[in-house]
């Protein structure tokens, strides 16, 4: 009798975890400190310019209801109409991709209570879903500056001279940027010459004009016919203006004397102000429909690289208009309104390539760790040091004193400070100064006036 072999069990497949990726999302960047300080010192210098104008600080949600933004981004021809947004419950919610709406539902809600004009200024993270580029993210911080509530030039015009105050505050001279004005008076009589009625083919032409720095004239015309492929074979849609009309648009851009009353006073006005720092320029377009009058752009006039080290087109750094039927679109208020803004970490992004911040990064003096059951004698030490405002740290990690010793010098810290067997009897810790590799006994109530002197 033949035995049937018994069935062997198959073998259970491994299952193979995926790990998460440690790489970040196209258009996001992880900051390190040397430009999270360089950001500070720009955001300290924003603040004390907006407090010699006058100006309220004000912080709004980073989430809106989408209907409260509008959709007012210059690239359509992305996603979602380029902003992040989700559903909770029965209404989309969206990351806001600029402060200016979020401002303008703000002065909606409390219309009765602010005054006017309301100068305000923010800084503040926004989020858009556009196609990321050299100093251009996805997500960034902003910072703005608004009067709403006047029709008055001279707001228009002392945008432009703060903006500027701030730049050479924060190392710039007259001849890095120049503040580039134009006006969409400029654009309506223009569409008119050119018989533009449809608002979709006005609002083509407006975001192919906007890409004039970024892409030039060749590819924008693509843009203003029937359309554009790039490099990474998106296309988009063109204006379907024909030849004649493309040939008179160049022409009229490329203008060199205003023809607005707008902009003629504001001119006048920077006359008073001896700002000089200004250019006239029909072709700065800024893509946001919601501009109604003025506008101007902030360009930088020095070479930028990428990470590469080649040159660049980076584009403006940031700029704005007049927005006077903004907040009436919150119910019937009559609320006009300018303002501009900055992207701060364009702005960082192009600082750190013109000069050198000497930025002082206070890195902590290291004491060092020979026995745990010294551990009272080392805190006696920190806060000693402390007390003299001196940043300190007793050797977080575990490790010999060899470990210990590249630690400090892996974080960059100006000394360590020994104190072992021997420097506990006489009651004196030796401290090594890590720049020059001299050493020093000195009394523990003496080490900070010590330390202040390698500092």
């Amino acid at each position: 009798m033949v035995r049937a072999h018994p069935a062997v069990p198959k073998k259970m497949k491994k299952e193979i975890k995926i790990k998460p990726s440690k790489e970040l999302p196209s258009g996001f960047v992880d900051r390190q400190e040397k430009e999270l300080l360089t950001r500070d010192f720009i955001i300290s210098n924003i603040k004390e310019v907006m407090i010699k104008y006058g100006f309220q600080y004000l912080e709004t949600p980073s989430f809106e209801y989408t209907d409260s933004i509008g959709k007012f981004l210059p690239d359509k021809e992305r996603p979602d109409q380029g902003v992040f947004s989700f559903k909770d419950e029965k209404s989309w919610l969206s990351l806001r991709y600029d402060l200016t709406a979020p401002l303008a539902r703000y002065v909606a809600k409390n219309y009765l209570e602010i005054p006017k004009p309301f100068k305000r200024y923010q800084l503040g993270t926004v989020w858009r879903n556009e196609k990321p580029g050299p100093g251009r993210f996805r997500e960034f911080l902003q910072f703005d500056a608004d009067y709403v509530g006047t029709k008055n030039l001279q707001a228009d015009a002392e945008l432009c001279v703060l903006i500027s105050e701030i730049l050479e505050k924060c190392g710039l001279t007259k001849e890095d940027y120049t503040v580039k004005i134009s006006s969409r008076e400029f654009t309506k009589e223009l569409f008119g010459e050119l018989k533009i009625q449809s608002d979709e083919q006005s609002a083509v032409t407006l975001r192919a004009l906007d890409k004039i720095d970024r892409l030039g004239w060749e590819e924008v015309k693509k843009i203003l016919g029937k359309g554009r492929k790039d490099k990474s074979g998106d296309f988009t849609k063109g204006a379907d203006l024909n030849e004649e009309q493309i040939k008179m648009l160049e022409k009229r851009i490329k203008e060199t004397k205003p023809s607005t009353s707008d902009i003629l006073e504001i001119i006048k006005i920077f006359e008073a102000y001896n700002f000089t720092n200004y250019e006239y320029d029909p072709s700065i377009i800024r893509g946001l429909e919601y501009y109604t009058g003025p506008i101007f752009e902030v360009n930088l006039n020095f070479e930028v690289k990428n990470s590469k080290g080649k040159p660049i087109q980076f584009g403006s750094i940031g700029g704005g208009g007049r927005y006077d039927n903004l907040v009436s679109n919150f119910g019937n208020l009559d609320c006009p309104a300018t303002g501009i803004s900055i992207g701060i970490d364009r702005l960082v992004y192009a600082l750190m390539q013109k000069k050198e911040f000497n930025i002082k990064s206070n890195k902590p003096v290291v004491i060092c760790v020979f026995s745990k059951e010294n551990i009272k004698d080392y805190i006696k030490i920190l806060k000693k040091l402390r007390e003299a405002n001196i940043s300190s740290e007793v050797y977080p990690g575990e490790g010999n004193l060899k470990k210990q010793m590249q630690y400090a010098n892996k974080i960059g810290s100006p000394a360590v400070i020994l104190y072992g067997e021997d420097e506990i009897k006489i009651g004196k810790p030796t401290l090594r100064d890590l720049k020059s590799g001299k050493e020093s006994k000195t009394e523990i109530e003496n080490l900070p006036n010590e330390i202040k002197k390698i500092l």
